[in-house]
Order: structure tokens, then C-alpha cells, then sequence
């Protein structure tokens, strides 16, 4: 099996969860990966792992916590979703992206295993896409690399894709659990309460585990308590736990340095967070937080490879600065909760300058919530649309949204839409590409294509390519 055999393969399968009527008729349970991962020898056991879910923050998290394991001299496997350009951003060894040729020999082990499967009934039904380069993620940290063994993971961080309780990724036994924060996004798939929705993310703490939780909600909050309480786990909610001092910003393009102090131990420690927003500061005590547990577990995550690794982190994609005068972002705002952490960073970054929007979306989200956030803010506002089966026509979102915005237009072509918004925006303007995480690749492409000799602002732009 070929690279791009693999690749149709999984994309045959159909996305995951194509729509809230699928979702309504599906069986979900943690059952096919259980199978498939007992028929591949229980890959996700061959090395110790960091399970993460929540709503917003889970993958900067999950990137910042791989980055401190990779300072620490560890080689990290990180699995998160979804891939921006390529499926191959989702499997990740050493900082360095799965190559085609892994992906394919990885997967058609995965492949074979299935049919070995459901030819014998073991199987009732075919894996889904997500169970399927799941299952191929914990095959590929556990096997070694031709004769060196040394080439394996030693340690791997999973992001959960969606909820956690029925995710595939929840038949780890992570070594610590992670819960960031937790608001309204998914309803039709987690419930439409937050206590509904932190119980299913709630779902990956494991009897007698070890847990950190970012969660701020008091609904979340009580929720996960009784939850770690049941399960007789150790809990450590960050709030409590710790106390963020001297936050200061560090450069133009949205760094931020900060003293942590640990209020039980009263130790403390000065971090720096490249990832643009001040919300970027709760991941990173997160991280730290479960980085602590684990030195206690006698993982070398110091306090000197903590601040390393947090300093180092790249995650594209969220509040990625491509360019400078006008100063243009891109992000992959898509839920309410985002929303208002963008509004946030325009006041802390751009008091009194002009947002220049460019936004699109699916059919599934809260439209007029995050629209009526962002768009009464913005000077003028661009709409465009994903190359996405789900994507909201932009004809249609400006039936829905146009009156909130003080300049409207529509440009259906993501690349269009930016270079509409660089025609539009002065150069002490700020422009913001944002919306569905799929549109996230489409706008880089475009400004890549149309700006070849722009100066690329995010360094590491692709820090995982083969």
C-alpha cells in the first residue's frame, strides 16, 4: 500500500461524525479500538502516555507538554486533530511529522489487522477514520525503526479528538490526565449543558489516576471533582494550585512572559510562551502542572526542561502572524469561548487599530454567538467559505450576519478573501484570517502563493515536516 492508497483509504471512510443526524443514529463505545488494539499486541501500552482533552486550549497544551518532553531529552510521541494541511501533522515522533512511507507501511499493518478482523466477526463493523489512524498512531510509537530500537517512543502525548469518555484514544492508562478548559462547542455530539459536556470529557479519568484541570466553569468544575472523586483519583485544578505573577507581554507578535508560583511547594519559576494571546498562559501552567507530576514519577521534566520546552513550543495555525504592516494573523477561531479570547487579544494587542475580519465557517456552530462577538469589533469584514462538505455557503452567512458588521463583503475563495482584506486595511492595520480550522491551510496557501517574498513572522512555520 502506497502513501496516497493509505490516505484514500482513510478518507473513504468518511469524515468523522459527518453530521449530527449520522451522530444520532451511531454506535459509539470505546469496542473497535479495544479489538484492533488487542490484534496489533496493545501498542498503546509499550510506553508511558499523557491523555488531554477539553474544549479549548487541549492542543497547544498537548504541543507544549511534547515540547518540555522533548527538552527533557525524551523522545515524544505527540497525536493530536485535526491536520491542518497534511494527516501526516497528526502523527508526530521527535518533533518531526510521520513520512509518507512510515505512514503507508504503519497504516497497512492497521489495514490488514481489520480485515484479519472482520472476516473472523470479530469485528461487528468497519473502523472509523478517527479509530483507524488512532490505532495506527499507537502502532507507530511502539515499533521500533529497523534494527535500532532505540527509535521508539518514550513517552506520548494523545489529544483526545472529540468529547473523551467514547473517544478511540480513551483506552489509554495515561500516567496523567489532562482537562483544559471546557465551554459549549459540539453540543449535538456532547449535550447541551456543560455539565453534560464536562462529563464526557471528564470520561478519561481512569480509577486511581493522577489529573490536572484547567477548567474555570464551576458547573465544569464540580463535575470533574466528583468525577475524580469516584474514581479515587489525585486531582490538581490549577487555579488553586497556582498563582500566575508579573505577566507581561514580550515583543510585538503577542509573547508572553510570567512567574509561576506553586502554592503548596512555594516554588517558583519564570516562563516564557512564544504562542501569541494571554490564554496561552493557562496552557502553560497547565503543562506545567503535568510536568511536575511527572518528574514526581521520576520522568526528567525539571523545572529547567519545563521553561525550555514551554519556551520553545510552536503550534501553527492559532494566532500565527504571517506578516507585518499590516500585521496579519490566522487563526482557527471556532467556537464562542474563541471567540471572545480573540476580542481579548485585539484589546491587549491592537487598542484603537482596525480589524480587518476574514471569516468563514461550517453549518454546525453557534453562527450568530461567535458572529456577533467578533463582528461589531471588526472594521470591515470579509466572508469566505472552507472547501468542506459542512461549510456554510458565504452567500448565506451574510443573510445571517451582514447587519452585525459595519462593512460586508463576500469573497468565496479563502486566498481572495485575504488579499480582499490586504486591499481594505492600511498599513497600521491588522488583519485576522480566521473561522474553521479548515480554512486554516487554505489561507496559508494563499498567502504563500500571493507573498513569496513575505517574511514569514512565526518561526518554525512547519516545524514537523519530514
Amino acid at each position: 500500500m502506497t502513501y496516497d492508497d493509505a490516505v484514500r483509504y482513510l478518507l473513504a471512510l468518511g469524515r468523522e461524525l459527518a453530521s449530527p443526524q449520522q451522530a444520532r443514529v451511531a454506535k459509539f463505545d470505546l469496542a473497535n479500538t479495544a479489538i484492533l488494539a488487542e490484534r496489533l499486541g496493545h501498542p498503546e501500552r509499550a510506553y508511558p502516555s499523557v491523555h488531554i482533552a477539553g474544549t479549548n486550549g487541549k492542543g497547544s497544551t498537548a504541543a507544549m507538554l511534547a515540547s518540555i518532553l522533548g527538552a527533557a531529552g525524551l523522545r515524544n510521541g505527540l497525536y493530536t486533530s485535526p491536520h491542518l494541511e497534511r494527516i501526516n501533522e497528526r502523527i508526530q515522533l521527535g518533533g518531526r511529522e510521520i513520512t509518507d512511507e512510515e505512514f503507508a507501511a504503519t497504516f497497512d499493518r492497521t489495514r490488514a489487522a481489520i480485515e484479519e478482523l472482520l472476516a473472523s466477526g470479530k469485528l461487528a463493523a468497519h473502523p472509523t477514520f478517527f479509530e483507524c489512524l488512532t490505532a495506527t498512531a499507537f502502532d507507530y510509537f511502539a515499533r521500533p525503526r529497523g534494527a535500532r530500537p532505540e527509535v521508539r517512543a518514550d513517552f506520548c502525548v494523545f489529544e483526545v479528538g472529540m468529547g473523551g469518555r467514547l473517544d478511540a484514544t480513551n483506552i489509554l492508562a495515561p500516567e496523567v490526565a489532562i482537562i483544559t478548559q471546557i465551554a459549549f462547542d459540539h453540543e449535538n455530539y456532547l449535550g447541551h449543558s456543560i455539565e453534560e459536556i464536562a462529563g464526557e470529557k471528564a470520561g478519561i479519568i481512569k480509577a486511581g489516576a493522577w489529573v490536572v484541570s484547567a477548567a474555570d466553569h464551576p458547573v465544569a468544575r464540580d463535575v470533574i471533582r466528583a468525577r475524580a472523586e469516584k474514581q479515587g483519583a489525585r486531582l490538581i485544578e490549577i487555579d488553586e494550585r497556582f498563582e500566575v505573577k508579573n505577566l507581561r507581554s514580550e515583543g510585538p507578535a503577542g509573547a508572553t512572559r510570567f512567574g509561576v508560583l506553586d502554592k503548596e511547594s512555594r516554588r517558583s519559576i519564570e516562563l516564557s510562551v512564544p504562542l501569541a494571546g494571554r490564554f496561552q498562559v493557562r496552557n502553560a501552567v497547565t503543562a506545567l502542572a503535568a510536568s511536575r507530576l511527572l518528574a514526581g514519577r521520576r520522568f526528567p521534566t525539571d523545572d529547567a526542561a519545563i521553561a525550555r520546552g514551554i519556551a520553545e513550543v510552536r503550534w501553527p495555525g492559532r494566532l500565527e502572524r504571517v506578516s507585518e504592516r499590516p500585521s496579519v494573523y490566522i487563526d482557527g477561531t471556532h467556537n464562542p469561548a474563541g471567540a471572545r479570547e480573540l476580542v481579548a487579544f485585539w484589546d491587549e494587542k491592537f487598542p484603537g487599530v482596525a480589524i480587518h475580519l476574514v471569516y468563514g465557517t461550517l453549518r454546525d456552530k453557534p453562527i450568530d454567538e461567535i458572529c456577533g462577538v467578533l463582528f461589531p469589533r471588526a472594521a470591515s469584514v470579509i466572508l469566505t467559505e472552507p472547501r468542506q462538505s459542512r461549510a456554510l455557503k458565504a452567500v448565506t452567512l451574510a443573510e445571517m450576519t451582514r447587519h452585525l458588521a459595519p462593512h460586508c463583503e463576500i469573497v468565496r475563495d479563502p486566498a481572495e478573501a485575504m488579499e480582499r482584506a490586504v486591499q481594505l486595511a492600511a498599513p497600521e492595520d491588522a488583519i485576522f484570517a480566521t473561522g474553521s480550522l479548515y480554512l486554516v491551510a487554505d489561507y496559508r496557501r494563499g498567502w504563500e502563493r500571493t507573498h513569496p517574498t513575505a517574511r514569514n513572522l512565526a518561526d518554525g512555520l512547519h516545524p514537523a515536516k519530514k
